[in-house]
């Protein structure tokens, strides 16, 4: 933490010169925050988290007993038929009320229905070939199942893929995030090696120009060629534009960083960073056998291929015998008074059988049936495949990890030899016993190694945090990451 202090008060005094109170400053657990908040792409994986949420509640709600009250509050019907029996025309008059209440219950299990009825009503019936009439009341109970047979559950296949569906999405979101925060810590990383670029070229420029002094007095003095100074001030000039390069470049990577964090352009901010490195010791093992444990994309890939079970299930009942099974049983009563609906009621009892036998397709089911497997292989496939090039890219990244670390160490020391050695130069050049040619190719030596040393911290942050995100298990503080993973599934 100190360090981290330390770096952030460096950068504050070295590249901005406006007031500080006017900066944000960010950290890279900040900033990753704060995108997972405003990023597109996370606020579209969030939507469609939440759809699929939604869907599966309205799936489990439709298994449930469904209530349902129709309502015919008048009907009336004046009409003249023709009786074959009696050979004659007559008239005939109705008027009615009546409302249905009906009870029905998915059975998941089965996939079959059972319902329960009740209508009630009053009719008064007239007609000009009969002298009966009926004005009075009726009532009908019925219990009813219906029950499809010889083929599969579609209600509990349909359940299931919404449950599938669901779950993908959180995955979804969960990758979507970690894809954010790799981004977002890309970027950041950039924008910290352009300020401290931008430091570099600044301290460059003011050894330049100090460079420039020295050979400006000893031209006034006469004790060295005006060629001399001309060439220390084009140096000079070189240096000062390439720190208006490095500012203009700086404002561009912020204003993408803005963009993705969703913040105004208008904003001044900068971003405090630690990129001191501890060697971390990653077991190549370890790293894959957590990575094929943890990695969502494999989960993704085996709903790939039970969603596509279910096509192949879906398949093979294109013009499929089938049958259905439906039986009712009720209770009918009518009267022309309401107490004595039930003085002599009627049984009701229907049971019906029926089947759909296919005769002849064309071929068109085993068709259908081999492109369904077809797409299932490739689905078992894209299983192999994806644990394969898990495999694959831990085991490259932990060798670039232990090249990496090598490369630091050299970095250091090329940095060291080179400050050194600038050191000694610019003394040799005070004293003319060095061109400012000379001093020119080891100021630009010095600036290119203390670059090359940020980038090599910053290259081995960046892919210890590839690590982290291949095996979702962090090696630099030894703990998984899956708790974090997972609280992106839920929507605050």
């Amino acid at each position: 933490m100190k360090n981290l202090i330390v770096g952030a008060f460096l950068i504050i005094a070295s590249v901005f010169w406006q007031d500080i109170s006017a900066q944000r400053l960010m950290t890279l657990e900040q900033s990753v925050e704060e995108a997972l908040k405003q990023s597109p792409n996370i606020v579209r994986a969030r939507l469609n988290l939440e759809q699929n949420r939604e869907l599966l509640g309205a799936q489990k709600a439709s298994l449930k007993s469904n209530f349902r009250l129709n309502l015919d509050p008048f009907q009336y019907r004046n009409s003249r038929d023709y009786d074959e029996f009696n050979q004659r025309w007559y008239t005939s008059q109705k008027l009615q009320s009546s409302g249905t209440f009906a009870v029905s219950q998915p059975i998941l299990f089965s996939d079959g229905v059972l319902s329960l009825s009740n209508r009630f009503g009053w009719e008064d019936n007239k007609s000009s070939s009969s002298s009966n009439t009926f004005t009075g009341f009726s009532n009908s109970l019925d219990l009813r199942l219906d029950q499809p047979i010889f083929t599969y559950n579609r209600r509990k296949l349909e359940y299931k893929e919404i449950e599938f569906n669901f779950e993908n999405s959180q995955l979804n979101y969960a990758l979507q995030a970690l894809n954010v925060e790799k981004q977002i810590t890309q970027y950041f990383y950039q924008i910290y090696q352009k300020q401290m670029e931008l430091i570099t070229s600044r301290e460059e420029y003011a050894n330049r120009k100090q460079s420039y002094e020295i050979i400006k007095n000893k031209v006034d003095a006469g004790l060295t060629a005006k060629e001399e100074m001309l060439q220390a001030e084009l140096d000079m000039m070189s240096s000062q534009s390439t720190v208006q390069n490095n500012e203009v470049e700086l404002e561009n990577i912020k204003d993408n960083f803005k963009q993705m964090l969703g913040l105004p352009f208008v904003d001044e901010l900068m971003v405090i960073a630690e990129v001191s490195v501890l060697p971390i010791d990653v077991d190549l093992n370890q790293a894959i056998a957590l990575a094929l444990e943890n990695r969502m994309e494999i989960r993704q890939r085996e709903i790939d291929i039970e969603t596509g079970q279910f096509e192949l299930i879906r398949t093979n009942a294109t013009n499929e015998f089938k049958g259905n099974l439906a039986v009712q049983v009720g209770l009918f009563g009518n009267n022309e008074s309401f107490g004595g609906i039930y003085d002599n009621p009627n049984d009701n009892e229907d049971v019906t059988f029926s089947l759909e036998i296919p005769l002849w397709d064309w071929g068109e089911k085993k068709a259908r049936m081999r492109a369904a497997q077809a797409s299932l292989q490739t689905s078992e496939y894209n299983l192999i495949d994806e644990k394969k090039t898990i495999r694959l890219n831990v085991r490259q990244i932990e060798r670039n990890l232990r090249n990496m670390l090598i490369q630091i160490e050299i970095a250091k020391k090329n940095e060291e030899n080179a400050q050194l050695t600038y050191d000694i130069k610019l003394e040799q050049y005070r004293n003319g016993d060095l061109t400012s040619m000379d001093l020119n190719l080891v100021q630009n030596q010095l600036t290119q190694n203390k670059n090359s040393k940020i980038n090599a911290l910053i290259n081995y942050k960046l892919e210890l945090l590839n690590m982290k995100l291949q095996t979702l298990y962090d090696f630099e503080n030894q703990r998984s990451i899956m708790p974090d993973v997972m609280k992106y599934e839920t929507i605050k």
